[in-house]
């Protein structure tokens, strides 16, 4: 059997493809989304396959490593493939769930398969399509292959890496530690360059030495923020005890975690570069305990920053013990504070950002007058705000806040430009899906996004811009 870094040249060799002189070799990394198994009681072992098509019949080229129970894999493992301008290039991805005690196919199970050009995913850039299973039938899994061309730089590091006095995450036994490094790409959002192996009931691990291309290295600018704010007034109890909103149970979240964790873990994938602004309010904080409502829950007010939603999580988790939960329930200052950020964007007169402002509340609101007045204002801005309710408090002035059963207006009587505000009372979705709390808290983003560009006469960047954007890989 041929080495696996000898397959795609065995195979190009096959195909033909060196007959003609190469436009450019391009780099493809791949990643799946909801992939499930025939067995419903576990979890696939995934590996894709990638193929070639020659006078009708398919070779394969190279594959990637499998990974474990997984159902949302992502591949460390590049693609490194030729592309001809000129020719139709046909490839197909296949999913297979290779068990641990075999590495074939003819035992694996087919968990499905994408077809497309290599032209298609080079002038795209990033393409994702539904996996199709036997007799072409759709299911819910999805595959997403990223382009890039290689730079004509050969050169590499070598990287070696170790860790001392890791958290232990297990119950009966330590953690089993494994690295990954990560990238930005063009747009920003990051991608794993590199995953070592699994260093097995070790808190001090020292991973293999590794070799990476320097290709695969490189970075790109934020467009788009999200921002979060969580509460943490005293309304919703001492965190300490069982009966707190706040309280941190060992085994289970509270329901300002599963709240932020359905709803961000969605929202986060529409954010380019996964870093989001977290703040609190209604508590007192250290060192003087003075009241604030507008505090960045990592405590640096000069990068209030998370690394995406678990980010975020961890440092409401870490700040909780350290604060003293007051009041009084004002949620103008936060609103104030993005619509400060959303009005510096409206000086670059393109849709490049726009914020989405995402409240955690128990829903006992104490300044509803300057709420209202700092609504109407960012109705003029490119930002939406969404509030979801926690608890089983009176939510009525939320509602009112919505604007569905009328138009919103400021005491003075001014009304919003557009409605900019979703509110969704966490308790309807208690015992639903994430999913469907998302997609109850998302349902008018899209049709607020629109109305603003719209209102501004702003289009978004033409066919031609993302062409010109794109031609790195282009001819």
């Amino acid at each position: 059997m041929k080495k696996m870094s000898n397959i795609y040249e065995s195979a190009a060799n096959t195909l033909g493809i060196f007959n003609s002189p190469c436009l450019t070799k391009v780099e493809l990394r791949v990643a799946c989304k909801g992939i499930s198994d025939r067995d419903a009681l576990s979890k696939p072992d995934p590996c894709v396959i990638l193929k070639m098509q020659s006078h009708g019949q398919w070779f394969e080229v190279d594959r990637t490593e499998v990974i474990r129970t997984c159902i949302n894999p992502v591949y460390s493992k590049l693609f490194t493939v030729d592309f001809y301008f000129e020719e139709v290039q046909r490839l197909r991805f296949e999913v297979h769930d290779i068990s641990s005690n075999h590495n074939g196919l003819k035992e694996a199970d087919f968990l499905g398969g994408m077809e497309c050009t290599l032209g298609q995913i080079v002038s795209q850039r990033k393409l994702s399509k539904s996996l199709l299973k036997h007799g072409n039938t759709a299911g819910k899994s999805s595959i997403t292959v990223i382009a890039e061309e290689l730079s004509g730089n050969d050169d590499y590091v070598e990287l070696a890496f170790n860790a001392r006095k890791l958290d232990d995450k297990d119950f009966f036994s330590k953690s089993d530690p494994f690295l990954e490094i990560f990238r930005m790409n063009d747009d920003a959002t990051q991608q794993l360059v590199h995953r070592t192996e699994v260093v097995m009931n070790n808190l001090s691990p020292a991973w293999k030495s590794f070799k990476v291309s320097v290709n695969s290295l490189c970075s790109g600018d934020p467009d788009r923020r999200l921002k979060v704010a969580i509460d943490f007034t005293a309304s919703n109890g001492d965190p300490r005890n069982s009966c707190s909103l706040h309280y941190i149970h060992p085994y289970q979240p509270n329901e300002y975690l599963k709240a932020l964790v359905a709803v961000g873990e969605i929202c986060q994938d529409y954010d380019s570069d996964k870093m989001f602004p977290a703040f609190g309010f209604g508590a007192r904080i250290p060192p003087e305990y003075t009241v604030s409502h507008d505090f960045a829950i990592n405590f640096n007010e000069d990068n209030p920053e998370c690394a995406g939603i678990q980010g975020v999580v961890e440092a409401y988790q870490s700040c909780l013990p350290k604060l003293q939960l007051y009041g009084p329930t004002n949620i103008a200052p936060i609103i104030q504070k993005v619509a400060k950020s959303a009005s510096e964007e409206t000086n670059t007169k393109e849709a490049s950002q726009y914020f989405i402002l995402l409240i955690l509340t128990d829903g006992v609101i104490t300044d509803m007058a300057d709420t209202r007045e700092a609504i109407v204002h960012a109705s003029h801005l490119p930002m939406s705000v969404i509030i979801v309710g926690v608890g089983n408090a009176d939510f009525s002035d939320m509602q009112m806040l919505d604007g569905d059963d009328g138009i919103l207006r400021s005491p003075k009587g001014e009304p919003v430009l557009r409605d900019i505000v979703q509110f969704v009372p966490f308790r309807n979705f208690k015992h639903a899906s994430p999913a469907a709390l998302a997609k109850s808290v998302l349902a008018e983003v899209p049709n607020q996004v629109v109305d603003y560009y719209n209102g501004k006469g702003i289009k978004p960047k033409c066919s031609s811009e993302v062409y010109e954007s794109s031609r790195t890989l282009a001819p």
